[in-house]
């Protein structure tokens, strides 16, 4: 994160020099000190600490609002900006007398994602037994038409919400390769009555596969109601429909204070109605977004295997009569969505935009 203190005001308001000096000794604050501390992590978030003599009370402003954002006793502050830029951050320290004393700083405010796509888990190009039948690294200066699609909108009007009373709008404008990665941005912007726009792609009418491993490279967004997912479905599933056709979700992340480290994979089919089990993965230090990550499935005739870093987490028997949907060819949808009936909305906390990087997708058979 990039500090720039571009100005610094300390102003003693309202003083008198006729004014008694043992009253402006014991009333009056002195010795104003503000330090501040801008995480490094992209999330806006300011922590400020301000001391000062004789004072009984602080407040914080922010910007040229007449209005303070916050008082206290401790001095000790907390306020999270949405958007990078320049801005005014003003801090003042009041005494009995009913004076004050301020330190005002201009600081920039930069969210832009540092993290490498050299960081992090790298898998191999060869496993035993397998043979790498496709793969997409992101290399190029667009996304391959060969291999993907966009879907758009909000799902209505046959399924608004896609199902799950989301709240993005999807859009080609917010996905593209840079860097060697396919990127999904996902923004806080008013587009055709959603709040939101984000990107969703598929490989629908282009590639499908039926058993083998996946890996897929990714660094994943965060925040509270951001809801990134690497996943698939049956490619019949314009004939017979969901959960019919059977969903195999490789990753979803649920955004949200203290649900950063965990990943979930799960299978969706029909059961005499929709069925679904699943598990998860915690990271033992550290959360998705602090580097690359592979998400990996097995898949064969009788179960999918789930992996991250190539740790197993979870498998589940696929052999049973009533779970045939996971016999047939599926294809791979990338998205990020936003809200919902699992993660919930975002709220405050949420730093827009969020972004899912994808270093590459390898499928071995």
């Amino acid at each position: 994160m990039i500090v720039r203190l571009i100005g610094l005001v300390l102003v003693l308001q309202g003083l008198n020099s006729c004014d008694n000096d043992n009253m402006l000794d014991t009333a009056n604050p002195a010795n104003l000190e503000v330090e501040l501390n801008i995480a490094d992590d992209g999330s806006g978030k300011v922590e400020i600490q301000a001391t000062a003599d004789n004072t009984i009370a602080y407040a914080l402003y922010i910007g040229a609002a007449s209005e303070p954002e916050a008082e206290n006793t401790s001095g000790l502050f907390e306020y999270v900006f949405l958007q990078p830029g320049y801005y005014q951050v003003e801090v003042r320290a009041y005494g009995t007398s009913g004076r004050y004393i301020k330190e005002v700083r201009q600081v920039v405010i930069d969210m832009s994602n540092d993290v490498s796509i050299g960081d992090g888990y790298i898998s191999p190009l060869t496993y035993d037994g397998y043979e790498l039948v496709w793969n997409d690294e992101f290399d190029g200066s667009e996304i391959d038409e060969a291999n993907w699609v966009f879907e758009t909108g909000s799902g209505c009007p046959n399924l608004c919400g896609w199902g799950n009373n989301e709240l993005q709008y999807y859009r080609k404008d917010n996905a593209w390769i840079e860097e060697d990665a396919l990127v999904i941005e996902a923004r806080n912007e008013s587009f055709q009555g959603s709040e939101y726009t984000s990107a969703r792609l598929k490989t629908q009418g282009k590639q499908s596969f039926r058993y083998g491993r996946v890996d897929i490279r990714a660094l994943l967004p965060e925040g509270q109601g951001i809801w990134p997912a690497l996943w698939m479905l049956g490619s019949n599933i314009s004939s017979v429909g969901w959960p019919a056709c059977g969903e195999i979700d490789i990753m979803e992340k649920i955004g949200g204070e203290g649900r950063e480290n965990e990943v979930h994979g799960t299978l969706h089919w029909d059961n005499d109605g929709h069925t679904y089990t699943g598990g998860s993965y915690t990271l033992g230090n550290g959360v998705f977004s602090d580097e690359y990550h592979v998400f990996s499935i097995e898949w064969d005739q009788t179960s999918i295997r789930w992996f991250v870093n190539n740790i197993q987490f979870h498998e589940i028997d696929i052999s049973a009569s009533h779970m045939s949907e996971f016999q047939e060819n599926q294809f791979f949808i990338f998205n990020v969505a936003v809200g919902g009936n699992w993660p919930g909305s975002p709220d405050d906390t949420t730093v827009f935009p969020q972004q899912m990087k994808v270093d590459y997708i390898r499928v071995f058979q």
